[in-house]
């Protein structure tokens, strides 16, 4: 009776007991999730064939379901976990590129050319967990909420005219994904800050503080990824998690004038290099949130075999030394594409601290010389035809040296066949005649049906989709060149529709060359750190080999800009001398002119002309006459202001019919 003849003592008491029924699920949640959530980072060195050096960053944020911890992170970034939900993300992944992917020295036979070679600019792909008639809507909400989240124009992908479907040839292709691309998109530190704004120490301590700015965008190669995957279906009610992984591949050049100076004389030299020379900082330990903390330092299949690596003395070489020694080595298992192995250096992060910082270095002993692993077919395209009205594009296929040896031990009489995937993207104003593809084998003409297994084509619409082609070739396994030919016409924009840089051409996005029977793979020898390590993890994972073409420039018809510049310039001055001549008619006054005038007269008439007119007066014997103000009357000020104001009215008149 006291408590309903106190209400408010009613309500506190019972919103201190859903308080604390609120704190005590919080608070387990908050155990729950941080036994869950999980950060890692890990950095790979590879020196490369021609003198350059690839460092890899990967960092992998995994997020436990939502009934686990709500919306409640520690580790893992919350605007990524709000972004899956919102939009029912299945998988997605968003690039940005600067420089193109050498594939004949830097190799694309491996996991890590095959995951992270990405076309100039910006791509993006996503796969949706909804309805087919709401992708649309979800992918046009994606992209802008991207363009505000990494400082970058992706919001141009919400036309239709920009993304497209693919159906089979794309490796995550599905009929609920949605592709674009941006190859014009500038790459600078802009992106790189939201990017790392993402990871739970930033760029402040661990493997991270070593992404200099300046030693990153002068590299040859800079590509940064976000990838996220939500295991588990939101469709059928089955809660997921989501697994970030933020990627970082940059292409150096190491400074080495030691190894210039010692071996001079010799024509091949690798570089001698460190952290410390390459980013100019040295990593002073882990970030306390991350496990697992490694940096490994790859030797390439080729780099092992010039050096002649074995089982038995990869621990001590005398072709280089390392400055630190490493704390385990993983041998590569034996694999049927090469007879040579690669060897994997692993080094830990977490033994190290600012006074003992860690700081890697790989100094050459003799000079080496080795070749990458490359994909079957070096896939290139070019550009075919002159002038602004028609071309054709050229998609040329060459089988690798490295390669042949494969196909001719595969082949039985001629009847291996190699199969090629093909898929290409262009703008709705390149007009696509897909009846007029040829195919080329072996710089011999051949029938269409015998060569493509398969083809899905889907023409450009105006101003509303791109074209897309996805063909499936079946090439034999001893081929050496292969070509494919489509003839186009070059559209016309309106002026609105052009850049600003329209003079430069217009960008054709690279086109996706896939080799469906080949899977790169790099399988180490039974460890426990291996489960542990998620780039080697993920380096034992089959993944499709497939490459990029280059970004083909197309010179359209353009307009004269500077006759838009001329039409308004003589407009404008037009104008002035119209409405300037007007003003000044209707704002002067006759009176006061005539009074101005008047005593500009009086002004002028002193005491030394009256004189002289006395006396010429007085000689002359006539009488002295006054002075008048000069001949410029009232009437003849009002025949002026007539005048004026017709040659205005004449003006304005032949100004409106000459434009009308």
């Amino acid at each position: 009776m006291v408590l309903l003849q106190r209400p408010h003592i009613l309500l506190l008491l019972i919103g201190t007991h859903q308080f604390l029924q609120c704190w005590i699920a919080f608070g387990s949640v908050n155990e729950e999730g941080q036994k869950q959530e999980e950060f890692s980072e890990e950095l790979l060195l590879k020196p490369l064939p021609d003198h350059k050096l690839l460092a890899h960053f990967h960092f992998q944020s995994s997020g436990p379901p939502s009934t686990s911890n709500g919306c409640h992170h520690h580790l893992f970034p919350k605007a990524i976990s709000q972004l899956v939900q919102k939009f029912r993300i299945k998988e997605m992944e968003l690039s940005f590129t600067k420089g193109r992917w050498n594939y004949e020295s830097w190799g694309g036979f491996d996991p890590l050319s095959s995951s992270n070679a990405k076309p100039p600019g910006v791509e993006l792909w996503a796969v949706f967990d909804v309805p087919q008639h709401h992708i649309d809507a979800s992918w046009k909400n994606l992209t802008h909420t991207l363009s505000g989240l990494f400082c970058a124009s992706i919001n141009f992908l919400e036309s239709t005219a920009t993304y497209s479907t693919p159906e089979w040839s794309f490796p995550p292709a599905s009929g609920n994904v949605r592709y674009g691309t941006l190859p014009c998109e500038a790459v600078c530190t802009e992106n790189l800050t939201p990017w790392l704004k993402l990871l739970p120490c930033r760029d402040k301590a661990g493997i991270a503080l070593l992404l200099d700015r300046p030693s990153l965008y002068r590299g040859f190669y800079h590509s940064q990824q976000l990838h996220l995957t939500s295991t588990g279906s939101s469709s059928e009610g089955i809660d997921s998690g989501i697994i970030l992984e933020q990627t970082l591949t940059v292409v150096l050049q190491p400074n080495s004038e030691m190894a210039i100076e010692v071996h001079a004389s010799e024509k091949h030299i690798q570089p001698s290099w460190s952290l410390s020379s390459i980013f100019g900082k040295q990593v002073s330990g882990r970030c306390v949130l991350a496990k697992p903390s490694s940096v490994y330092l790859l030797l390439d299949r080729g780099l092992s075999a010039a050096n002649g690596l074995t089982s038995e003395n990869f621990w001590s070489n005398p072709s280089f030394e390392l400055s630190a020694n490493p704390d385990r080595i993983f041998l590569e298992e034996s694999s049927s594409h090469s007879k040579s192995l690669s060897i994997l250096y692993m080094f830990q992060v977490e033994k190290y601290c600012e006074s003992e910082p860690f700081d890697i270095g790989l100094m050459w002993k003799v000079p080496v010389a080795w070749l990458c692993q490359q994909t079957p077919l070096h896939a290139s395209r070019f550009l075919m035809g002159s002038g602004n009205e028609r071309a054709a594009i050229a998609i040329s296929l060459k089988s690798t040296q490295f390669t042949e040896g494969f196909m001719s031990a595969n082949s039985k009489d001629g009847s291996c066949e190699l199969r090629v995937d093909v898929f290409q993207v262009v703008p709705w104003y390149v007009k696509v005649y897909f009846h007029s593809l040829r195919v080329f084998v072996d710089q011999q003409p051949r029938a269409v049906s015998d060569i493509i297994e398969k083809i899905h084509v889907s023409p450009s619409k105006d101003k509303m989709s791109p074209g897309v082609m996805e063909v499936v070739l079946k090439l034999p396994c001893r081929v050496n060149t292969a070509a494919l030919t489509i003839e186009f016409d070059k559209g016309f924009l309106r002026i609105d529709e052009y850049l600003p840089d329209a003079n430069q051409g217009f960008d054709i996005p690279s086109a996706i060359i896939s080799f469906p029977n080949f899977h790169a793979s790099m399988v180490f020898l039974e460890d426990d750190s291996l489960n542990k390590s998620p780039l080697l993890s993920k380096f034992q994972e089959k993944c499709p080999v497939m490459s990029y073409t280059e970004v083909l420039l197309v010179p359209l018809t353009t307009p004269d800009f500077s006759m838009p510049y001329n039409v308004i310039t003589i407009t404008c001055t037009v104008f002035a001398l119209y409405f300037g001549s007007l003003l000044n008619v209707l704002q002067r006054r006759v009176a006061e002119e005539e009074r101005f005038l008047k005593a500009k007269a009086a002004k002028k008439t002193g005491r030394l002309p009256l004189l002289l007119s006395k006396l010429s007066a007085k000689l002359r014997g006539r009488r002295l006459e006054p002075l008048h103000s000069p001949p410029s009357s009232s009437s003849f000020i009002n025949s002026k202001l007539v005048l004026k104001v017709i040659l205005v009215a004449g003006l304005a008149v032949g100004w409106q019919y000459f434009f009308s």
